[in-house]
């Protein structure tokens, strides 16, 4: 009776086995194939929140750092994720970061930020594809400072003359070169250096250089600083030769340095760029859309003179190229027409 017994319980475990092999298990292996489909398909949408996020800005003497740091802060206050602003070699050298994967965020110029997905100039051959564009802030003017007792008074003076033409990587050396080629000089006509703004500032006052490519945002705090120890001066770009300069660079527009900044006795005319926020393209959509949120609804609580430029009505000026889903769906949200 009892080996009956037992050879029945034997037949029950084997049945049991035999139909979770056939049913049961199929069903639980779909089930969770689907539930891990479901759970990569809800992070590709989303994607994930970073903890930190660095943010790539410029030289500590031009407008990029303080006004960075002033950025990265109401970030950090409004999405909850911890913005850091770093001091860099600022635009090309900031794109190219980004492209290596070593920063999120980055001021760029706007014009730089063309090159470099268009594949031109310091970027020749080698077109960046995985940075987009988030917004623009304000205008960046370029400015030849130079001083009153150095006898240069226009651009053309500028030739056998030691000049600084920005960081190894800048967006300001471009500048340099494209003004200058519209005066019918180039690199080749003067003494270039490649300094940064306060190194050419110092350069300029301590006499190691004549006169110094700056683009920044006005007024920029290197140039304060030779103010107070020089009478400054900045070469006018003349009215025909900034046409000649945006018709072939469209991305330029007029500008002027009004009568009193720097102690300049007159308004200066010349020309300015724009700059602008650039991001990893692999942030996520909620990320960079919470960012352009933070960064455009918030603008009035940047501590920085540049504050009162960034806005929606100049947003998307001078942006050649694609915006980020997230900075793209904000903006449409807002009431922008977005190309």
């Amino acid at each position: 009776m009892k080996k009956k017994l037992w050879l029945s319980l034997l037949m029950m475990v084997v049945l049991s086995l035999f139909l979770v092999a056939c049913g049961g298990g199929d069903k639980d292996t779909t089930k969770d194939a689907g539930d891990e489909a479901g759970d990569t398909n809800e992070s590709a949408d989303s994607g994930d929140n970073p903890d930190f996020l660095s943010f790539l800005t410029g030289g500590t003497s031009g407008t990029y750092y303080p006004l960075g740091g002033a950025i990265a802060k109401i970030i950090s206050d409004e999405t909850g994720i911890q913005t850091d602003a770093l001091s860099s070699n600022a635009s090309a050298d900031n794109i190219i970061a980004l492209k290596d994967g070593e920063a999120e965020l980055a001021f760029s110029q706007t014009d730089v930020a063309a090159y470099a997905v268009e594949g031109i100039n310091a970027f020749d051959g080698e077109p960046v594809d995985n940075v987009l564009a988030l917004g623009s802030l304000y205008p960046e003017t370029i400015q030849i400072v130079t001083t009153e007792k150095s006898g240069i008074k226009s651009v053309e003076d500028l030739k056998g003359k030691k000049v600084s033409v920005g960081a190894p990587g800048s967006g300001t050396y471009i500048n340099a070169e494209q003004i200058l080629e519209v005066h019918g000089m180039s690199m080749d006509d003067i003494d270039a250096q490649n300094l940064d703004f306060g190194e050419s500032a110092g350069g300029i006052k301590d006499g190691n250089i004549d006169a110094a490519f700056i683009t920044a945002g006005t007024p920029t705090g290197a140039v304060e600083e030779l103010q107070a120890s020089a009478d400054v001066y900045v070469l006018p770009i003349e009215e025909d030769k900034a046409n000649a300069l945006i018709e072939k660079y469209p991305y330029y527009a007029a500008d002027t340095i009004p009568e009193g900044t720097y102690g300049l006795k007159e308004d200066i005319h010349t020309v300015a760029v724009l700059a602008m926020i650039v991001v990893q393209s692999d942030l996520s959509e909620d990320v960079v859309y919470d960012i352009t949120k933070a960064l455009y609804e918030n603008s009035g609580n940047i501590a920085h003179g540049k504050a009162e430029y960034i806005s929606l009505d100049n947003a998307l000026e001078g942006i050649g190229f694609d915006l980020h889903p997230g900075a793209k769906k904000y903006f449409e949200e807002a009431g922008l027409e977005v190309e």
